[in-house]
C-alpha cells in the first residue's frame, strides 16, 4: 500500500548509541536470510586500515560521494538512500570529531558548546529553544556522535537517520534551515580545531549533515500524516487523551524523549503492568471458547460466555479485540494473545525502528511456543475490525491505509525468522551441552582476550577478578539459551540488569565489540552454522535490549550521580518540569523495571549527590497556585529511607531531618512559627506506627534522636500513647518488688511478740513470710524463667547469637537490662534451692513451730541464702532504674553513672594491685607491728589507711619502725594522692565527653521503651491518637497563607533557632506544572560557580587570541551561511527530539 516503514531487512543494529560492529557474515547473514542481496559495507577493521587521504585529494574523493546523490554543496530531499562515503573521508571526519571531543572538558561540555553554537546561529529563532539546555545539549551530543559513529555502516546509518527523522516530524525542516545548523556546527569545529580540521573532514561533515537534513525533510513529506493518524486513532481506541504537545513532542515520539525528561514513569509503568496482565492471561481471558463450543452447541455463544461477554459494548482495544476474535471464529488462536499484549508497545514505537524491531523479535520468541499454524493476516483482520468499531467517526480510507501499512511492516519483521527459534534453541542447547570443562574455560578466557583486543578501553570497566569475569562470561552464555526458553522473564531480567549498568556508567559503545568477541569465540568451537547463528541472533537481541535500557535510563541526573557532583545534580534537576522534579530524582522506569537515582547514590557512596537530592526534595517551592514539597514522594517511593540511611549513609540523616522542619523568617511577639512535618516519622504506608523511631534507636546515635523533629515524635508518642502501657508493665514489677521486700527485708526483721530474738516470729508472721516467698517463687520466678526461655528459643531459631570468646550467647542478653534480669532469675532459683523454711520442713526439725527457719538444717544454709537474697535485692533495684525514663534529666544522670562506673572499676583494680604489692613488700621488712603481721592483715590495714578508717593509736605504733613508716607514707602518696586524683581526673573527662550526649542517650533509652510499648497498643487507641493530631489538615505558613498538610504547628522563642533566610522558595511567572522553576539565585551566586564561569570565559578568549590556531585550509563554514538566514531551526531542541 505504501513505502515500507522499515526499509532494511533483518535485525536492526543494537541502538543508535551503541551499534554493533560485527562483520557482515557474523551479524547480518543469519538475520536477513535470503533477502540480503545488497553488497555489505567494508568491515570496520578494513576501513580503518585503509590509507588516509591528504588534503589535496580530499575534495576529489568527496566529489564521488553517494554516487552523485549526496554532496557537500546542496541538500537532497528528493530521495533517501544509503550514504556511502570513501573510507579516507570517513577516517578524517571521525578523527576530527574525536579531536573535538578531546578538546572539551567532558562530553557534557562538548554538547553545551554545540547547543550554544546552534542557539546563537539564528537569533530570531531563540524563542523556540524552550527545552532545558542541559537536556538538549546531551541530545545534540548523542545524536551527532551516533551519526558519525555509523558512517562505516551505511545500512545502520540510514536506520539511525530514519529514526531521528521520525522524531522530527513535528518540525518544519527546510533546506535553508538545514544550512543554518550545518554551518553553525562547522563554525564551532573550525574554531576549536583550527588547522587540525582538514578539507576532507569539512566536506565530509557537510555531506553528512546535508544527508541528515534531507532525510528529515523526506521522512516528513512521506510519513508525517500517517503517523499522526496512527497516534490519534490509537488514543481514541484506548480511551486515552493524546499527549499534550507542550514540549513539542510528536505523538509517536514519547518513548526515549519522555524518559530523558523524567516523565516516562507514569506513562510506561502502567502500560508495562497492563502488558504483563494481558500476556499472563491471554489464554484464560480470550481463547478458551473452543472447549465450551461443543457443550453449548454454538461457537459464538461459547466464546461469549467463556470471555465473560455481555450486552455491554467493549470500549477499549483489548476488550474489542477479544470480542471480535470470538465472533470471527478465531477464539482458538492462542498466539493472538501474545500479539495483543505487545501491540500497544508496537504502536507506541512505530517511529522508532530499533524499538519496533526489538519488540517484534521478542514477540517472535513468545509466538514460537505455540505449535499451531500461525497466520498473521488473521490478526490484521481482527485488528481492523476492532479499530473500525472503536473509531467510527474518524475512520476513513487514510486510516485503513495507515493501519494496514503498520501491520505489513510488523508482519515483514516477524516473518524474517518465523519458524526458526525452535530449531535455533535446539541447536544452541546441543552446542552448550557438548562443551566440556576445557572448552568452557577456553570460552571464558578467549572472550575477554578478543574483547580487550577490539576495545582496549573496556579494560577500564572490567576491573574485577578473573573468577568474577569468568562468572560474567558463563552468565552471557546461559542467557543466550534462556532467551529462547523464557523470553518474558529474560526481558524483565535484562531491564533490571541494564538499569544497574546505568548506575555503573558503562558506555554502550562497548556492547558491539563484546558481542563480536563472543561470536568469534563460538565460531572457533563449532562448524554448526545453525548453532552459531542462533547464538549470534540471541546475543544480538540481548545487547540491543541492554543498550536501549541504558540509553533510556541514562538521564542527566544519573550522570551527575556517577560524577558525585551536587552542583551538576542541581543543574540537572533544574531542567525538570516542576511537577516532575521529584520523579527525576526518585524513579527511572524502563519497561517493568525501575531504579531510584537517590538509592543508587546512597549505595554507590555518591554522598554529595545524595545530599543534593535530599535537600532538593525537601525544599519547599511555591508559585501563586500551589506548593511543591517532595516529602510525600520521597517516603512513598522509599518507606525505608531512614533505615537505609542509618546503615549506608548516616551523614545524610541530619539533612533529611532538617528538611522536615520549616521555620518562619519573621517573628511575632518574640515567638517564631515552626512546622514539623512528622507524618512520615509517625505513620507507615498503611497508617500503622512507623518504624522510623525503631531504626533510629537501633542506630545508637545520640545526636540523631535529639533533632527537634525526632524529639517531638518521641515525646508525643511517649506522653500520649506509650506511657500508660509502660506504667502498666512496671506496676507489676513494682508489686513484685514490694512483695520481695516484705518477705526479705521487713517482716523477717520485725520483733516478736514477747520481745525475743527477731528470728523467733509469731506464727502469723512466719506464715505471712512463707506465703510471700511462695508468691515470689511461684509467680515472679516462674514468669521470668518463661520469658527468658521464650526469647532464647527465638534467638536460636533465628540464629541470632553474639560471640563472646568461644561462647555463643543469645543476642537478647545484650539488649537493655536483660543481663540483670537473668541474674535476678538465677538468684531467685538459688534462693528457692537454699530456702531455710523448706529445709526445716523437710527434716521435720521445726519443734512444733511451723514455717520456722530456726533448725539445724536451716541454719546451715541461712548464710548462703542471705547472700543470694542480697544479690536478688540489688538486681531488683538495678532493674527499677528503668523508671528514670519518666524524666529525661534523671535518665541522663543514671546513664552518666553507668558510663563513668568503668573508670571506678579501673581505679579499684589499680588500688588492689598497689595494695597487694606494698603488703607483700612490708611483710619482708624487719618489724613486729601486729597490724602488718601478714599479707592479709597488711592489705586490710593499707586499705583502712586509704579510706581513712585507721585510728590514731595505730599510727603511733608505726613511729617505732621508721622503715615501715616510710613505706606506708609512700603507699599513701601513691594511692591517696596520685591514684585518687587520677580517678577524679578520669571521672571529669568521662563526664565531660558523656555530658555532651547524655540527653541523647536518655532519649535513645526512651525511644527503645516507646518502640517496645507500641507492640501492646490497640488499633483503636492508635487511630484515636492519629486523628487528634489532624495531620491531614494543612498548616499555615502565615496569616491567611494555607500551606501543606502532614505537619504539627507550634511556636518557639525567636532566639532559639535564628532564621534570616526565607525557607520557602517563591517564584513568580507562569504557574503551569509543566514549566521549569526559574534559576535559583541562591545556587547561581555560588562563588565556585562564578569562578568556573570566569575560568571558562578566559579559556575561550585565549583560544580566540591564539595566532597559531588558523582555519583549516581556509574551509570556513561561513560559505554556506548565505542561504536560509531567516528560516527556522532544523532541529528544535526543545521539542523533545533526539537531536
Amino acid at each position: 500500500l505504501a513505502a515500507p516503514l522499515i526499509r532494511h531487512s533483518g535485525i536492526a543494529p543494537a541502538e543508535p548509541t551503541g551499534a554493533m560492529s560485527l562483520d557482515e557474515e557474523s551479524l547480518h547473514s543469519q538475520d536477513t536470510g535470503d533477502e540480503d542481496d545488497e553488497a555489505p559495507p567494508p568491515p570496520p577493521d578494513e576501513a580503518l586500515s585503509e590509507q588516509e587521504s591528504d588534503s589535496e585529494n580530499g575534495s576529489e574523493a568527496v566529489s564521488t560521494m553517494g554516487a552523485g546523490k549526496y554532496g557537500p554543496d546542496e541538500v537532497n530531499d528528493q530521495i533517501f538512500d544509503e550514504l556511502e562515503l570513501p573510507s579516507e573521508i570517513i577516517q578524517e571526519v571521525q578523527h576530527a570529531w574525536a579531536l573535538y571531543l578531546k578538546s572539551a572538558d567532558s562530553r557534557e561540555a562538548a554538547g553545551e558548546a554545540i547547543y550554544a553554537a546552534l542557539f546563537d546561529s539564528a537569533p530570531n529563532l531563540q524563542s523556540l529553544f524552550k527545552t532545558p539546555r542541559a537536556v538538549m545539549a546531551m541530545r545534540f551530543m548523542n545524536g551527532l556522535n551516533t551519526i558519525l559513529g555509523s558512517l562505516q555502516d551505511p545500512k545502520a546509518l540510514k536506520v539511525t537517520v530514519e529514526t531521528l527523522g521520525f522524531q522530527h516530524l513535528h518540525m518544519e525542516v527546510t533546506v535553508p534551515r538545514t544550512a543554518i545548523f550545518r554551518d553553525a556546527i562547522l563554525d564551532l569545529l573550525v574554531l576549536e580545531l583550527g588547522a587540525q580540521l582538514t578539507n576532507g573532514a569539512v566536506d565530509g561533515l557537510k555531506t553528512v549533515l546535508n544527508y541528515v537534513g534531507g532525510a528529515y525533510i523526506y521522512v516528513r513529506q512521506n510519513y508525517a500524516s500517517r503517523l499522526k493518524i496512527l497516534a490519534s486513532s490509537w488514543a481514541t481506541a484506548n480511551n486515552r487523551k493524546l499527549a499534550d504537545d507542550e514540549d513539542g513532542e510528536a505523538a509517536g515520539n514519547t518513548g526515549e524523549v519522555v524518559v530523558e525528561m523524567g516523565g516516562r514513569i507514569e506513562k510506561d509503568a502502567p502500560k508495562a503492568k497492563s502488558n504483563n496482565k494481558l500476556r499472563s492471561s491471554a489464554k484464560a481471558m480470550m481463547f478458551g471458547a473452543a472447549a465450551a463450543s461443543s457443550k453449548r452447541g454454538s461457537e459464538e455463544t461459547a466464546a461469549r460466555e467463556s470471555d465473560g461477554l455481555n450486552t455491554a459494548v467493549p470500549t477499549t482495544y483489548p476488550d474489542m479485540f477479544r470480542w471480535n476474535a470470538a465472533v470471527m471464529g478465531f477464539a482458538n488462536r492462542n498466539w493472538m494473545g501474545e500479539v495483543l499484549a505487545s501491540f500497544d508497545t508496537i504502536v507506541s514505537n512505530v517511529s522508532n525502528s530499533y524499538r519496533l524491531q526489538e519488540e517484534c523479535d521478542v514477540l517472535l520468541l513468545r509466538m514460537a511456543k505455540y505449535k499451531s499454524t500461525i497466520n498473521l493476516s488473521e490478526y490484521k483482520a481482527v485488528m481492523l475490525a476492532s479499530l473500525r468499531s472503536l473509531v467510527p467517526r474518524e475512520w476513513d480510507s487514510d486510516h485503513e491505509v495507515a493501519w494496514s501499512w503498520l501491520w505489513e511492516n510488523v508482519e515483514r519483521l516477524i516473518k524474517v525468522n518465523m519458524g526458526k527459534p525452535p530449531q535455533q534453541q535446539k541447536a544452541l542447547a546441543k552446542l552448550w551441552g557438548s562443551l566440556d570443562e576445557t572448552d568452557q574455560a577456553f570460552v571464558r578466557r578467549e572472550i575477554y582476550a578478543k574483547f580487550f583486543l577490539q576495545a582496549p578501553s573496556g579494560m577500564d570497566y572490567f576491573k574485577q577478578s578473573t573468577t568474577r569475569l569468568h562468572f560474567i562470561a558463563d552468565k552471557v552464555v546461559s542467557m543466550t539459551l534462556d532467551m529462547y526458553k523464557e523470553p518474558d522473564k529474560m526481558v524483565a531480567d535484562l531491564s533490571a540488569l541494564g538499569l544497574r549498568h546505568v548506575g555503573y556508567g558503562i558506555p554502550t559503545e562497548l556492547f558491539g565489540p563484546f558481542v563480536s568477541a563472543c561470536v568469534l569465540v563460538v565460531r572457533s568451537l563449532t562448524d554448526d552454522d545453525l548453532a552459531e547463528g542462533a547464538f549470534r541472533w540471541s546475543l544480538n537481541l540481548i545487547s540491543r535490549i541492554l543498550t536501549r535500557v541504558i540509553s533510556e535510563g541514562s538521564t542527566i541526573v544519573m550522570r551527575a550521580i556517577n560524577a558525585n557532583s551536587g552542583k551538576q545534580l542541581r543543574k540537572a534537576v533544574g531542567c525538570a518540569p516542576r511537577s516532575k522534579r521529584a520523579d527525576w530524582m526518585l524513579n527511572i522506569t524502563v519497561g517493568t523495571q525501575s531504579i531510584s537515582p537517590l538509592m543508587w547514590a546512597i549505595e554507590t557512596g555518591s554522598l554529595d549527590a545524595g545530599q543534593a537530592i535530599i535537600s532538593d526534595l525537601l525544599t519547599i517551592r511555591a508559585d501563586r497556585d500551589r506548593y511543591y514539597y517532595g516529602m510525600d514522594a520521597l517516603f512513598s517511593r522509599h518507606p525505608d529511607i531512614i533505615k537505609r540511611l542509618t546503615v549506608d549513609a548516616p551523614a545524610l540523616l541530619p539533612t533529611l531531618f532538617d528538611g522536615l522542619v520549616w521555620r518562619a523568617r519573621l517573628t511575632e511577639n518574640g515567638q517564631r512559627r515552626v512546622i514539623n512535618f512528622v507524618r512520615p516519622l509517625l505513620l507507615g504506608p498503611q497508617g500503622e506506627f512507623a518504624q522510623a523511631l525503631e531504626w533510629l534507636t537501633d542506630s545508637g546515635d545520640p545526636k540523631l534522636v535529639c533533632h527537634p523533629t525526632v524529639a517531638l515524635v518521641t515525646d508525643l508518642v511517649w506522653s500520649r500513647v506509650a506511657f500508660p502501657i509502660f506504667l502498666l508493665r512496671k506496676s507489676w514489677f513494682l508489686f513484685t518488688l514490694v512483695i520481695f521486700m516484705l518477705s526479705q527485708s521487713i517482716l523477717n526483721r520485725a520483733s516478736s511478740e514477747d520481745g525475743a530474738d527477731y528470728h523467733d516470729h509469731s506464727t502469723n508472721v512466719r506464715t505471712t513470710i512463707f506465703a510471700l516467698r511462695c508468691f515470689t517463687y511461684g509467680c515472679t520466678m516462674t514468669l521470668l524463667i518463661m520469658s527468658h526461655i521464650r526469647q532464647t528459643v527465638q534467638d536460636v531459631r533465628s540464629k541470632d547469637f553474639v560471640h563472646v570468646r568461644c561462647l555463643r550467647l543469645p543476642a537478647y542478653l545484650f539488649e537493655g537490662q536483660a543481663l540483670a534480669s537473668v541474674f535476678l532469675t538465677m538468684c531467685l532459683i538459688a534462693m528457692l534451692v537454699t530456702e531455710p523454711v523448706l529445709h526445716c520442713l523437710a527434716t521435720k526439725e521445726d519443734h512444733g513451730r511451723i514455717f520456722t527457719e530456726r533448725c539445724q538444717s536451716g541454719e546451715d544454709v541461712s548464710l548462703v541464702y542471705s547472700i543470694f537474697s542480697l544479690c536478688a535485692m540489688l538486681s531488683y533495684y538495678m532493674l527499677i532504674t528503668d523508671l528514670s525514663v519518666f524524666s529525661t534529666r534523671v535518665s541522663a544522670f543514671v546513664l552518666i553513672i553507668g558510663r563513668v562506673v568503668s573508670e571506678v572499676f579501673l581505679f579499684l583494680f589499680a588500688l588492689a594491685f598497689f595494695t597487694l604489692g606494698f603488703a607483700s613488700g612490708i611483710c619482708t621488712l624487719e618489724q613486729d607491728d601486729a597490724d602488718f603481721s601478714g599479707i592479709r592483715k597488711s592489705m586490710l590495714t593499707l586499705l583502712k589507711i586509704v579510706f581513712g578508717m585507721l585510728s590514731g593509736e595505730h599510727y603511733e605504733t608505726l613511729a617505732e619502725y621508721p622503715l615501715l613508716l616510710l613505706t606506708v607514707m609512700l603507699y599513701n602518696l601513691v594511692t591517696a594522692v596520685f591514684m585518687l586524683n587520677l580517678l577524679i581526673a578520669q571521672l571529669n573527662c568521662a563526664y565531660g565527653s558523656t555530658f555532651q550526649d547524655m540527653l541523647g542517650f536518655a532519649r535513645l533509652k526512651r525511644g527503645k521503651i516507646v518502640v517496645e510499648a507500641m507492640f501492646s497498643v490497640g488499633q483503636a487507641r492508635w487511630e484515636g491518637f492519629v486523628q487528634s493530631l489532624e495531620l491531614d489538615r494543612p498548616c499555615e505558613f502565615g496569616e491567611g497563607d494555607i500551606g501543606l498538610a502532614g505537619g504539627i504547628q507550634m511556636t518557639e522563642p525567636a532566639s532559639a533557632n535564628i532564621t534570616t533566610v526565607e525557607m520557602i522558595r517563591r517564584f513568580g511567572g507562569s504557574t503551569s506544572p509543566s514549566a521549569m522553576w526559574p534559576e535559583d539565585d541562591q545556587v547561581s551566586d555560588d562563588p565556585e560557580d562564578r569562578f568556573e564561569k570566569v575560568e571558562r570565559l578566559i579559556k575561550k578568549t585565549m583560544k580566540k587570541l591564539d595566532p597559531s590556531r588558523k582555519r583549516g585550509g581556509g574551509a570556513g563554514s561561513s560559505q554556506g551561511m548565505s542561504s536560509g538566514g531567516s528560516g527556522s531551526v532544523l532541529s528544535d531542541s526543545d521539542r523533545g527530539s533526539e537531536g
